[in-house]
């Protein structure tokens, strides 16, 4: 979990990257921006709000043969090793974001980096790094008095509502390679900034995982559990599989299989969904593993528990008392009309 409310902006760097496939040059600021009071407020709210808004899928820096070969990770241990050195780091950051610049697609803009104190992430209070980008430049009018007309000055500038890109990188697990936010709103080429300038993996964490293979379940039930059995078994097993990771704080496969999968004979199905499609959701070596709650919450609210009919009807299921579908729900086929029916057992209607 990250809480920025307290995070205070400590220095700040602002440079300017152009398209180095265009020939367009960078330049780099000689000093800090002198932050106001005025200032700081705005820019808390244009770095910090994409990151307030988005769900928090965390990256880790990486590289194929060692981490201290990513220049962005060794940035980072400079500046985290000594604050005091982040305008200087702050120069070879936006330098090696001009060395990723040379896509046409691949926008000039401000490149903003910035050290942060007071960041609350997991429940530990650390310092962190954040570079920006912005890139999208939008109309604005400007009104000025000149004898008796009052003059409209049309100019450009950009939209504090709307950050183009941007990552935080956290103090934290830097054995692993740092924890770290990213966001992207003007997607035109997806592997520029997170492949190309931060070179990042996804960090998988234990909020990783349980949503991977939450994820995965959904998928056996879509693809495995509807076919072989109904819809109202796919919604039970999703249902039942959402209860176990909300009851346990560790994950044993073996033991979650014996308690959620109604039909033994869809076990070994299964296993062999895992091993062709294990891969795909990163859980493919995955057997145990603490199980991350704040996963399974936002899980719970994806989770679709509706069976919807042909004959413009929808059954919802109840995933607070999973009970109630199992007595009191039951599935038929009527000879007469050659259709399937489902038989809704109560003793009174509720009021809305």
């Amino acid at each position: 979990m990250l809480n920025l409310y307290n995070t205070h902006i400590e220095t700040l760097s602002i440079h300017r990257v152009g398209n180095k496939s265009r020939n367009e040059s960078q330049f780099l600021s000689e000093q800090p921006f002198n932050l106001t009071d005025e200032i700081v407020p705005l820019m808390k709210e244009y770095f910090f709000r994409p990151f307030r808004e988005k769900e928090e899928n965390y990256f880790q820096f990486a590289h194929e043969v060692d981490l201290d070969y990513n220049e962005m990770y060794k940035f980072a241990s400079e500046v985290f090793a000594n604050p005091s050195s982040l305008h200087d780091v702050s120069k070879k950051i936006t330098n090696h974001l001009f060395e990723q610049s040379n896509h046409p697609h691949i926008k000039n803009g401000e490149v903003y980096v910035t050290y942060l104190s007071n960041v609350n992430i997991d429940n530990n209070v650390v310092d962190a790094i954040g570079v920006f980008k912005s890139e999208v430049q939008t109309d604005f009018l400007q009104f000025e008095e000149r004898g008796t007309t009052l003059e409209m000055i049309l100019q450009q500038g950009i939209n504090l509502s709307k950050l183009d890109k941007g990552c935080l990188i956290f103090n934290y697990k830097k054995e692993e390679g740092y924890k770290i936010l990213s966001v992207d709103s003007n997607r035109y080429d997806a592997r520029y900034w997170l492949e190309h300038f931060l070179s990042v993996d996804a960090f998988q964490d234990e909020n990783f995982i349980t949503k991977k293979y939450l994820k995965f379940c959904q998928g056996f039930a879509k693809d495995v559990v509807f076919p072989a059995e109904d819809k109202k078994q796919e919604v039970m097993f999703m249902n039942r599989s959402v209860n176990y990771f909300a009851k346990n704080d560790q994950f044993e496969e073996s033991n979650f299989l014996n308690e959620v999968m109604d039909n033994p004979d869809l076990i070994p199905e299964f296993r062999s969904y895992k091993v062709d499609k294990g891969e795909k959701y990163s859980i493919e070596d995955v057997t145990t593993f603490p199980i991350a709650n704040s996963a399974v919450s936002d899980a719970r609210k994806s989770i679709k528990n509706v069976i919807n009919l042909d004959t413009h009807i929808q059954i919802k299921m109840d995933f607070i008392n999973p009970e109630s579908a199992e007595k009191f729900v039951e599935k038929g086929w009527d000879e007469e009309k050659q259709m399937y029916y489902y038989l809704v057992y109560f003793n009174k209607e509720q009021k809305s």
